[in-house]
């Protein structure tokens, strides 16, 4: 087993890591009934704030409560293990079109990558995952997968659902309809000048479902490690550009307790870590907060820079926190873990609830883990027999 030590936090404190802005290399989306569709921008959504507090505009449903609808929420069931699937059958069709192998150190969801960002900040929740290094290439190192560890996952919803029964605030569920029930309110299907006013102006009583989402695989490197992460994204300010090499237009969306006390300030503070994290590593450069009364009631909306929100943690916050720390950090653990997984196999990525080190192990000596898909396996497969195939021939006759 090997160690790597995330307190004291301020040994990666200094110069600054050099990171390379993410750049989007494919995407896909999961239509109305969660059906993968590669390269496709079926579910791709668009910013529209809902009308709120704006002047001359009299509404009696404001403010929104986000309750409504609940009873027909169309919720997904998300128990599955879907492992990288998604992620990994789009890189298919992209280097099938584009004809080139994605040649990077890592590959894994931005959900992944969050948690080891939010390492040293991050002291109450543990995490797990599990990695497999694939396809030993003619010249340079393989690449290593990483997801959630199932099992682990499971386990912490349900301490989550209890800890949550046993607070004050509203269910887990209900929770987590309101965000849903914001995103609605706050998106449209389609580009602003090809919706109706019926249409924006109706999205209060549309049914709220999670089945259809858009997702975004970018390419970045932090660290002397490259890495290749897919994410949802909420939606899109204006257009997408066609140019991936342009400024970035998505909007994360993001609801929480509008603040009354000291404790509440601390509480956003520490949630802003996350949703720094979260948008940084998939270059969305703008965040919407909607601040909700402690029983769902819509307050206000906030539009914030995700540049901006490690300066204001250090002017201002209660809770404090360095971005600049998350990545030294995870630059240095990064090379730490292509040092350590290497060969064939499975590994586990585990830090244990409020553990001052992350702990590297191998769980299976050889395999994937179900980690990969088979469609991805003989893809890859099929192009290294391609690429040995050219080495032989460039030899000539023996």
């Amino acid at each position: 087993m090997q160690q790597f030590l995330v307190e004291p936090v301020q040994q990666f404190a200094g110069a600054n890591t050099r990171i390379k802005k993410p750049t989007e290399i494919a995407f896909f989306s999961y239509d109305n009934n969660h059906k993968l569709k590669p390269l496709d921008n079926e579910s791709l959504r668009y910013y529209y704030p809902p009308f709120f507090n704006v002047p001359g505009h009299q509404d009696s449903r404001f403010p929104v409560d986000l309750s409504k609808g609940y009873d027909s929420f169309r919720q997904r069931d998300d128990s599955g293990d879907e492992h990288l699937d998604g992620l990994l059958d789009t890189l298919v069709e992209a280097e099938k079109r584009s004809g080139r192998k994605t040649e990077v150190d890592l590959v894994t969801w931005r959900g992944m990558m969050t948690r080891i960002l939010t390492a040293p900040y991050e002291l109450e929740d543990g995490f797990e995952m599990n990695a497999t290094c694939f396809q030993l290439r003619l010249i340079t190192p393989c690449t290593r997968y990483i997801e959630e560890n199932h099992a682990y996952k499971a386990a912490s919803k349900e301490a989550q659902k209890a800890r949550f029964s046993r607070n004050r605030g509203p269910p887990q569920d209900m929770a987590m309809y309101w965000g849903y029930k914001f995103e609605t309110l706050s998106l449209l299907n389609k580009p602003w000048g090809e919706t109706t006013r019926e249409e924006i102006e109706g999205r209060e009583d549309e049914v709220v479902d999670n089945y259809a989402q858009y997702c975004s695989i970018c390419r970045t490197e932090i660290g002397g490690a490259s890495m290749v992460i897919g994410g949802e994204v909420d939606g899109v300010l204006g257009y997408k550009p066609d140019d991936p090499q342009a400024p970035a237009r998505w909007v994360e969306l993001k609801t929480s307790k509008q603040p009354e006390h000291e404790r509440d300030r601390w509480v956003l503070d520490k949630k802003l870590l996350k949703f720094w994290a979260q948008s940084f590593l998939l270059n969305v450069p703008t965040i919407v907060i909607g601040f909700r009364s402690r029983d769902g009631r819509l307050l206000n909306i906030d539009e914030i820079s995700t540049q901006q929100i490690p300066s204001r943690i250090q002017q201002q916050g209660t809770y404090k926190w360095n971005g600049n720390i998350c990545i030294n950090f995870t630059g240095q653990f990064l090379d730490f873990l292509k040092q350590t997984i290497v060969g064939d196999g499975v590994w586990r990525i585990r830090r244990e609830a409020k553990s001052a080190a992350i702990e590297v192990f191998k769980v299976e000596e050889k395999g994937t883990g179900n980690i990969l898909t088979q469609n991805f396996i003989d893809h890859r497969n099929s192009l290294l027999a391609g690429e040995i195939a050219a080495a032989l021939n460039s030899r000539g006759p023996a």
